[in-house]
Formats: structure tokens, C-alpha cells, sequence
């Protein structure tokens, strides 16, 4: 049986269409092929500029090897496909073609510019109405093709002859706009017809000048100005092309978007509506002129990653009354993005929908959003039909909708899908799945997922539902691996890391969160901090292992490194990070409420651990980019930082200064131990684990480890004992108090039902859901043993009294999974490797295997305790 080969992948894009890699890297999997069989070579057939190239090159490689044609211009089409050679000698079939389009790779490329209405309005004031912005053009015979490149300073929709442009939404998403404004491409040629045409877009406030942040936020954070910046390129059968570009030649009305914001909700009214606004032969003869705005074009960008878009629809469970006579519907999970109506009623009805994600008391309970309104507000044109509406420019994070205003029978309506929760997130392709016998540990998984999904809009987000919505560092880096095996993050994360490096100051030092907005003295000015600011060492290393690419460790090695050189130069001689505000281990359960960052574990302790956790991967970063001298440089402040470390916070015998589970899970997990005392200090740590009643015992920092440190280290029974335990704080306190994501805080919701009073209560935050990490490692026993899961370690660990786990993810050389069951005190484990990789099976008890690809199964007897 001869190999088969997957369509080529190139770069991280699910959609190859408008991107910002002239050379792009190319990917494949080697979907089937016999046992033995390895690729020794590969072959690629690129067709562009009408000829087509072959190129032969001796490598056992598959995963984003390098562009073998020359690099291509702007507006190219590529077609690629790739045949493989094994050790037998013989070539596969060629794969299917695939095909990537550049887009606009240079700044001169552009001729497009910022452009809308020109009237006068408050730039600090909230009620700003959005605009719309149009243009009538035609359209010569011949047309080949056409290409819309679209951006805005704000938010934007475009439609061409009245149909939308794109499925994506909040574009152009959120960047440090200054440095990095993306831009999207869209293939707009079944939108065009022969003659008369008119292109046009919707515009909102967004991030860019919206209110962001809290205590009342900012406005105009980035510019007061609402603009369209649009190209669209028309492509003819003789080789000529036309440029409709945005400029003084386009007009603008008001939108009957009334007002509009990402933390307050959408206000429209279909009276104001202007039908026909985006179609040829509309009078705009009573519309604006615009005014053309500046925008450094070098800005202008292609996305890395997908776009945001609705992903899902969820229908009402149940439509309630509250005590007050409010009807509230119930989406039975907390979700985010925005609700559609779809109803009849008489012209000036206005239906008002307030979200929120909890209830107290039976009624919607809005505090935990603090001064974030949203509410969406609809008011009918009356028409005859019936009318469809949902919000353009805002999100929430809810799983409560209190509906006023309703023109018909709520529960009749709601139940025939008259209100319909739209879930949106960044597409991100789904890769990691996991399941067990235990069902609260598989809702605690599906919890995760949900809240990943709810705070990947655009950027790695704290919360989406209250006044904040930030890219904090500390959230992402504790979550980076959660979040690679659940969905491809790759090229999402590989964005905001240029983001990242873009806010990062001279000094080195790393926000706390990215893009920056403006905030309280707390936060500004920027200040370095550990676990923060270790993002910019963490992330990418993450990204590296998790996906093989070493093009990420590339670009963000400076950050990195700069990072690092900031914290070698707070410490000085001494080598320990112990000055300075620090977050330290953020939400130990047992700091109080009002001041979360003191906790049990000393701060600097963990500083002075980062440190050394960081200048190590710096220092493995530079050994894998061949930068032997950066290697020396940082492996050596790394081992004196360990050095340090062990001498200002471990004691003899192996406790710690700060005899708390953060402490021991950051020695442990950073490897800042002396060999001969790991055992002593897990043994510790299992001590504490146990003394608290296996409750939570760790804030940020401590929790993703604590699992990892104990299961590591011979205390593998402690391990589970924290995961499986269900008194408050837990993880499946959660679940039993009915939680449909993770929350912020472990009692954002107490006992009794009552919501924590705390000014910062959240219940979809992620961080504290990274444990699914090691359920996956550890539990299943699916984990990567070499960059991009070349290497494959299987190694379940059953416990807990779990029967069965299994876990699969798409790694980036096809997909691999494993399951396990016990019965009859045996355990009996299956695995598959993809083509390409190769398998260390590590079973209990048993000496490790190495194995090639394809279905491995093994059973061995347990010990009694176990199989129990």
C-alpha cells in the first residue's frame, strides 16, 4: 500500500486567501502508509505566474518546511501540491492541489486611505452615532476577479450591491493599532455584476475608539475617528486591472445603528434604516462628504490567524419569570456573542434585551459586569414581513437574557426560535477532544473549552462579559497549553505576540496586558512583573513545543531575551527578583477578597523562580536557532538564578521558606531543586495538599502546576485527590454549583446561591481552568515528548478511581490519541500515532517502549489500589 498525502497547508491559515507570507511555509500529513514505512524526501509541484516548477529535496521533514519557489508578489496565486518518498524508495500519489493568494505585501501596494463622515461630534461622549460610507462604480466586461482588501480605524461590515461581504465580525479585530492595523481580503467576484454596482460599510466604534477599561474607562484610546479603509481591485480577461479605492469620492449618512459599544451594547432603530443604501442606482444625493483621515500604510498588515465569526447557534432552555414579573430566557450555558430577533410588530415597538450571566434571587443579577450596560436595544420599522436583527458591533458574555418589550407570546415565540443566541469566538480549528468515566471531570473539560472560546475574541481575554476584556499576560501564558491542544492557537497567539512585543518598552519590561489602554495607578505606568511579563518567554516556547514551529521562537526571540536582560538587571549580582510590585500567586483562595495579591506564598519567591524559569528557555530558545553564544549566556544566568533561588528559599530537607503549595509546585515544575530533595519537597506538598482537605490551596501561578509537581514526583494519588475534590475551593465545586464555564474566583458563587461580593467577580475566566492540560498528559496520557508532537509520549496514569479516559488531538502531523479502560483489574490501553511520528509508551510499572505509527495496544495487570 503505497503512502497517501493530505492537501498542503500553508503557514497557520485555515482560509490562504490575503496573506502577509511571500514565502510561505508549507505543511502536510502523511495520512496512511504501512507500518514501518518513514518519508525519506519530498517533492513539490508549485504552479504560479502560468508555469509550474517541481522541487526535490532529501528531508525526513513535513511540518512548515521551507517555501522551495521564489517568493511571490502581491496579489500571486500559488498552487501547490506535495508527493512523498519513503524508505522503500517509491513515490506516493501527488496529493490534492491547494491554493494560497498573497495579499498586499508592501505599502505602496495601498492607495486606499481612511475615509468618513465629516460632521461634528463630541469625542467624549459615548452616543456618537456610527456612519455609514458608500460609492457607486462600474464594471467593464471581462471581469476575471475581484478582490476586496478591507480595514477601519473602529469596527466595519462592508456590503457590495446589498449582499454582505465576508462571514467574519468585530473586524479588523483589535491590535496595537499604531504599529499593526490588520487587514482582511475578500474574494467579492459573485457579488459583482456587469454595469452599475456600489460597495459600502457599516462602521462602529470597536476598540478603537470605544470606552475600554474600567471606573468608567477611556474613549478615543487610539483615535476619535470613524474611517473605512477599503481597495477593491477589479482583475479583466485582458490583463488590465481598476482600483475602486476609498477617498474623497465616497459619502456618508448616519447608520441606524444609534449608538453602539462593545461593553454597553447596540441601540438600532429600523425606522432609520435606508433601503437600498449599498445597491446601485441609490440617491445619495442628500449624504455627507467624507474626509480623508492618515494612516501610516506600512500599519497596514495580514492576519495570522482566522477572523472572529459566529460559530454556533444556541436556543433558549427554558423562558422564566422573575420575581419582579421580568421574563427572563435561559440559554442553559454561558456563552459569548450576541442574541437575533426575528419578530413582527408595529412600527416604534422596542424590544430591550439586558444580559447577564447569573441570576440571584431569581433575577438577573448585574453587578458582576460593573459599569458595562449590556443591553441591546431594537425598535421595529413596522414592516409587514416581519423584521430580523442582531447586534453588528458589540459581544457579551451571558447565559441570561431578560427580555422587555416583547410584541407577541414570549414562551411560544422563544420556543419556535424567535430569540437565538449567536456564539462568536475567533474560528479557530477545534484539534483536542477528552472524555472519561467521570462525568463532573468531563463537564469541568466541556467548561473549559467554553471559556476559551468565550475569551479568544480576537485577543486572549481575561473575561468578556464585565468593563475590562483585556489581554492580560499572566492569563494567557498559565494557559497557553490548555489552549494549543483545544483548538490550532497558533497562528491567533503568534499575532498577539507581535503585539506584545510591539507594547513592549525600551527596558524590556512586558505589560500587564495587551494591547495597552490606559488605567488606574495601579497599573500605569507600566512596571515589570513576574509571571506577566513572563508571557514573552513562556508563550512562544509554549507555541514552539506544541506546534514545531521555530519561525515563532524567531520573531519573538528579542522579545524574549529583552525580557529576561530586564530581570537579570532587577536582580543584579544577587540574582533574586525581590523588589518591586509583584502579583505574586494572583487569587490564592486565602487572600482577601479585597486584596487578592497576597497571598500564602512569598511574591518574590515566585519572582525570583520566573526568573530562572525564564532565562532558562531563553536559553534553549537561542540553542535551537543555533545562537550558541545567547545559549552560554543565558544558561549560565539561568543556573546562577537557580543558584540563588535555592539558597534564599529552600530549606534543608527540602521545605520552603514559604511552606505553601505554590511555592513547592514553582521549585518543582521550574526545576529549581536539588535533585535529592524533589522527593522530599512533593512529599510536602502532598502533606499540605491533604492537611487543606484537598481543597485549593494555589491562585494563578500555583495552579496550573500544583497537578504536574505532584503527579511528577511520585505523589500521583494527591494529584487527584485536588482534582476530584468537591468541596469549595475546587475545581468540581464549580461543576456541582451548576457552572457552564470556569470562574474567576473559586466562589464566584457561593453555597447559597449569593455571588461573590468582591468588585471582581467573573464567571468565565480561564486561567484557572489550565489543569485540562495535565488531564490530557496525564489523566489520558496524550502528551507531546518533542517539538510538534514528533515524538509522542503515552503514558496514561489512571487514579482517582476513573474506569476509562481517552484524549485525541490533530497534532500538527495528523491526528493521535489515546484511550485506556480497566476492567477485570487489568488496564488496557490503546493508542494511534499519525504517520510521521513516533511513540514512547510509558505504561505503570512497565519499562518504556519505543514505537512507530499506527494502533498500539497493550493490557498489563494493575496493583490492587489502583484498579480498585
Amino acid at each position: 500500500m503505497p503512502a497517501t498525502v493530505s492537501a498542503a497547508r500553508f503557514e497557520h491559515h485555515r482560509e490562504p486567501i490575503g496573506i502577509g507570507e511571500p514565502a510561505p511555509r508549507l505543511s502536510w500529513f502523511v495520512e496512511s502508509a504501512p507500518i514501518g514505512w518513514s518519508q525519506t524526501a519530498y517533492r513539490v509541484e508549485v504552479a504560479a505566474t502560468g508555469s509550474t516548477s517541481t522541487f526535490e529535496v532529501e528531508s525526513d521533514e513535513q511540518v512548515l518546511v521551507p517555501w522551495p519557489a521564489p517568493a511571490l508578489p502581491s496579489r500571486a496565486t500559488a498552487s501547490v501540491r506535495v508527493q512523498v518518498r519513503g524508505d522503500d524508495g517509491g513515490w506516493s500519489e501527488p496529493g490534492p492541489w491547494s491554493t494560497v493568494e498573497t495579499g498586499l505585501l508592501h505599502p505602496e501596494d495601498w492607495s486606499a486611505g481612511p475615509i468618513g463622515a465629516i460632521w461634528n461630534e463630541n469625542p467624549m461622549r459615548d452616543d456618537r452615532r456610527p456612519s455609514l460610507v458608500r460609492r457607486d462604480f462600474a464594471v467593464r466586461p471581462g471581469l476575471v476577479s475581484a478582490r476586496l482588501y478591507a480595514s477601519a480605524h473602529g469596527l466595519f461590515q462592508a456590503e457590495i450591491n446589498g449582499e454582505r461581504v465576508g462571514s467574519d465580525v468585530l473586524a479588523p479585530g483589535w491590535t496595537v493599532y499604531r504599529e499593526r492595523l490588520r487587514y482582511t481580503t475578500y474574494d467579492v467576484t459573485e457579488l459583482l455584476a456587469e454595469g452599475d454596482n456600489a460597495i459600502g460599510a457599516w462602521l462602529g466604534d470597536g476598540w478603537y475608539r470605544g470606552r475600554l477599561g474600567w471606573r468608567g474607562g477611556f474613549r478615543n484610546v487610539f483615535g476619535d475617528d470613524l474611517s473605512f479603509i477599503g481597495q477593491l481591485e477589479l482583475r479583466y480577461a485582458d490583463g488590465s486591472t481598476e482600483t475602486i479605492a476609498t477617498d474623497t469620492r465616497w459619502k456618508a449618512a448616519r447608520s441606524p445603528i444609534i449608538r453602539s459599544g462593545l461593553y454597553d451594547g447596540e441601540v438600532y432603530d429600523a425606522r432609520e434604516e435606508l433601503p437600498g443604501w449599498s445597491s446601485a442606482g441609490y440617491d445619495d444625493s442628500a449624504w455627507s462628504r467624507v474626509q480623508l483621515r492618515r494612516r501610516d500604510r506600512s500599519t497596514l498588515v495580514a492576519p495570522t490567524g482566522p477572523p472572529v465569526r459566529v460559530t454556533e447557534e444556541v436556543q433558549p432552555i427554558a423562558v422564566l419569570r422573575a420575581p419582579s414579573g421580568k421574563r427572563v430566557l435561559d440559554f442553559g450555558q454561558n456563552l459569548v456573542g450576541v442574541v437575533r430577533l426575528r419578530a413582527t410588530a408595529p412600527a416604534g415597538t422596542t424590544v430591550t434585551l439586558r444580559t447577564a450571566e447569573v441570576l440571584q434571587d431569581d433575577e438577573l443579577y448585574t453587578r458582576p459586569l460593573r459599569d458595562a450596560i449590556s443591553t441591546d436595544v431594537y425598535t421595529f420599522a413596522g414592516r409587514d414581513g416581519g423584521e430580523e436583527w442582531e447586534p453588528r458591533f458589540t459581544y457579551h458574555g451571558f447565559r441570561y437574557v431578560e427580555v422587555d418589550g416583547w410584541p407577541g407570546d414570549l414562551d411560544t415565540d422563544a420556543a419556535n426560535g424567535a430569540l437565538i443566541a449567536r456564539v462568536l469566538h475567533t474560528d479557530m480549528e477545534r484539534t483536542g477532544w477528552f472524555a472519561s468515566s467521570n462525568p463532573q471531570l468531563d463537564r469541568l473539560h466541556e467548561n473549559v473549552v467554553w471559556g476559551m472560546r468565550g475569551n479568544f475574541v480576537d485577543i486572549p481575554s481575561d473575561c468578556p462579559q464585565r468593563d475590562e476584556r483585556l489581554g492580560w499576560t499572566g492569563d494567557i501564558q498559565v494557559f497557553t497549553p490548555a489552549a494549543s491542544f483545544l483548538y490550532d492557537s497558533s497562528g491567533m497567539l503568534a499575532g498577539w505576540l507581535r503585539d506584545l512585543a510591539a507594547e513592549q518598552l525600551p527596558d524590556g519590561t512586558v505589560p500587564w496586558y495587551v494591547p495597552v489602554i490606559p488605567a488606574d495607578s495601579m497599573w500605569n505606568p507600566q512596571r515589570p512583573g513576574a509571571a506577566w511579563g513572563d508571557a514573552a518567554t513562556i508563550v512562544p516556547w509554549t507555541l514552539h513545543q506544541r506546534f514545531g514551529d521555530e519561525g515563532v521562537l524567531r520573531a519573538q526571540f528579542d522579545s524574549a531575551s529583552a525580557w529576561v536582560d530586564l530581570q537579570a538587571e532587577i536582580a543584579g549580582p544577587s540574582r533574586l527578583w525581590d523588589t518591586g510590585f509583584q502579583l505574586g500567586d494572583w487569587l490564592d483562595p486565602d487572600a482577601p477578597p479585597q486584596h487578592p495579591s497576597r497571598a500564602k506564598t512569598d511574591r518574590f519567591l515566585v519572582a525570583s523562580g520566573y526568573f530562572a524559569y525564564s532565562a532558562r528557555l531563553v536559553a534553549e530558545m537561542a540553542a535551537t536557532l543555533g545562537r550558541t553564544a545567547d545559549a552560554e549566556t543565558y544558561g549560565t544566568i539561568a543556573a546562577e538564578a537557580k543558584a540563588a533561588f535555592i539558597g534564599a528559599y529552600v530549606l534543608p530537607g527540602g521545605r520552603m521558606t514559604s511552606d505553601a503549595q505554590t511555592a513547592y509546585a514553582v521549585a518543582l515544575q521550574f526545576d529549581l531543586l536539588p535533585d535529592e530533595l524533589r522527593a522530599p519537597a512533593a512529599a510536602r506538598l502532598a502533606e499540605l495538599v491533604h492537611a487543606g482537605g484537598n481543597r485549593i490551596g494555589t491562585g494563578f501561578v500555583g495552579t496550573p502546576l500544583v497537578t504536574d509537581a505532584l503527579s511528577a514526583n511520585g505523589q500521583l494519588d494527591a494529584a487527584y485527590d485536588l482534582l476530584l475534590e468537591k468541596e469549595c475551593p475546587s475545581w468540581l465545586y464549580q461543576v456541582g454549583m451548576g457552572a457552564t464555564t470556569v470562574w474567576e474566583r473559586w466562589d464566584s458563587m457561593r453555597p447559597d446561591g449569593s455571588v461573590n461580593p468582591g468588585s471582581m467577580t467573573s464567571f468565565n475566566h480561564y486561567a484557572l481552568g489550565a489543569v485540562v492540560d495535565w488531564m490530557h498528559r496525564v489523566v489520558a496520557g496524550l502528551a507531546p515528548d518533542s517539538p510538534g508532537y514528533r515524538r509522542i509520549r503515552v503514558a496514561p496514569r489512571p487514579g482517582g478511581g476513573l474506569t476509562s479516559a481517552s484524549a485525541r488531538h490533530r497534532t500538527p502531523y495528523g491526528e493521535a490519541s489515546v484511550s485506556w479502560l480497566i476492567r477485570d483489574g487489568a488496564l488496557h490501553v490503546t493508542a494511534e500515532l499519525p504517520v510521521g511520528t513516533t511513540g514512547i509508551l510509558s505504561l505503570p510499572g512497565q519499562p518504556e517502549e519505543t514505537v512507530g505509527h499506527g494502533i498500539h495496544t497493550r493490557s498489563l495487570t494493575l496493583a490492587e489500589e489502583v484498579s480498585a
